[in-house]
């Protein structure tokens, strides 16, 4: 602790001179030097002020605002204590796509609120959404650990991830032994929207699909496309809908991007093609509300013509009615938070798959031929 007196402070030199300059950065040595103290002193200025009075913080604090000093760097500090805190969270799609999807902002929400209660801060590296985007952001981010969260499997992004031997948490991808994985059952939820419309008598049933891989092609999907999936996610539910309806005609279309007005268009140009399709399997809410608008463009009741299945939960879902695969999107967030501090603490954290369920609601009913008899 420094209890001496401290000296007169000097008279703060004009800027451009001695004291300050223009277009630079005054240095924590040249403060010290103004003042005739020590480095340590003004750094524990900022650093660790109950080291020093208070009248000597003071008018180091004032001297550094006259000649501009703002403050240690913190990027030297971060480095000097080998820890940033911050967490990268890798998002392989468009940047506004993260917030335009209502699951997704719940997720990262709940992430930032678990890692915010250690003092730690996240940033979000998103990609054009293509197959090799520029890696670059992520083999030079300044972050203590990554949270990969909608990377294709082959993603460029995802191997520069891996590359950099970081704690690193996996979300709703297939599993690596240098990673946590934490996902949800997708196949099991599937499997059980597509096992309630099997049990109410649909036999025609098309599939409006999230992405099957990173080179986005709207519509009709071919058996060869179908075979190579990129995504964990729309590969497990694919699986799921198409293993609990062998007896079943399944007519499948992709979408561009999970947004509303994706699902109203692939539905619409579903159902023109294929008026025999009597239920619609959305692989999400967001989908599923624009395959509702769809039906009501083409004079379609629900249930009654048309029966209609989303998957998520969405909070607005339930004010639509919607028939639903239920999944514990605010709970995910919350497990990969928590296997990211474990981590970062150098302890062990286990893989971790949440279970998914069916809420039924009033989008779905038997079809109309079943109903007239």
């Amino acid at each position: 602790m420094c209890s001496a007196k401290p000296p007169p402070l000097p008279a703060a030199a004009p800027p451009g001179r001695s004291g300050g300059r223009v277009g630079g950065r005054v240095t924590l040595r040249e403060l010290a030097q103004q003042l005739g103290v020590s480095v340590a002193t003004v750094s524990n200025a900022y650093n660790r002020p109950d080291q020093l009075s208070a009248q000597l913080r003071q008018r180091i604090l004032g001297a550094a605002q006259e000649l501009g000093y703002q403050g240690p760097d913190p990027l030297a500090r971060s480095l000097r204590r080998g820890r940033t805190g911050v967490i990268g969270v890798v998002y392989d799609a468009p940047l506004d796509y993260a917030f335009a999807d209502p699951a997704a902002a719940l997720f990262l929400g709940r992430v930032a609120h678990t890692i915010e209660q250690a003092g730690l801060n996240l940033l979000l590296l998103s990609s054009p959404g293509n197959l090799h985007p520029d890696a670059q952001p992520v083999r030079s981010a300044s972050v203590d650990g990554f949270i990969v969260y909608c990377a294709a499997e082959a993603s460029t992004l995802l191997g520069a991830v891996l590359e950099r031997r970081l704690p690193t948490v996996l979300v709703d991808q297939r599993s690596h032994p240098a990673a946590v994985q934490v996902g949800i059952d997708d196949a099991a939820g599937a499997s059980a929207a597509a096992r309630h419309l099997a049990e109410l008598g649909h036999r025609h049933i098309g599939v409006v699909s999230l992405e099957l891989a990173p080179e986005r092609r709207g519509g009709p999907v071919t058996p060869e496309r179908e075979a190579q999936p990129g995504y964990q996610t729309t590969a497990e539910r694919l699986r799921g809908y198409r293993s609990a309806l062998p007896e079943a005609r399944i007519y499948l279309t992709e979408t561009e991007q999970n947004i509303p007005r994706e699902g109203e268009q692939r539905a619409a140009d579903l159902l023109r093609q294929h008026p025999q399709i009597t239920a619609l399997l959305c692989m999400s809410d967001v989908l599923a509300q624009g395959a509702l608008s769809a039906a009501q463009q083409l004079g379609l009741s629900v249930p009654h013509d048309l029966s209609v299945i989303g998957y998520d939960d969405l909070p607005s879902s339930a004010a639509l009615n919607l028939t639903t695969v239920w999944q514990p999107t605010a709970e995910k967030g919350d497990q990969v938070g928590q296997a990211m501090l474990h981590l970062l603490a150098g302890e062990a954290a286990p893989d971790v798959q949440l279970p998914t369920r069916l809420i039924v609601r009033g989008t779905t009913a038997p079809p109309p031929e079943q109903t007239a008899r």
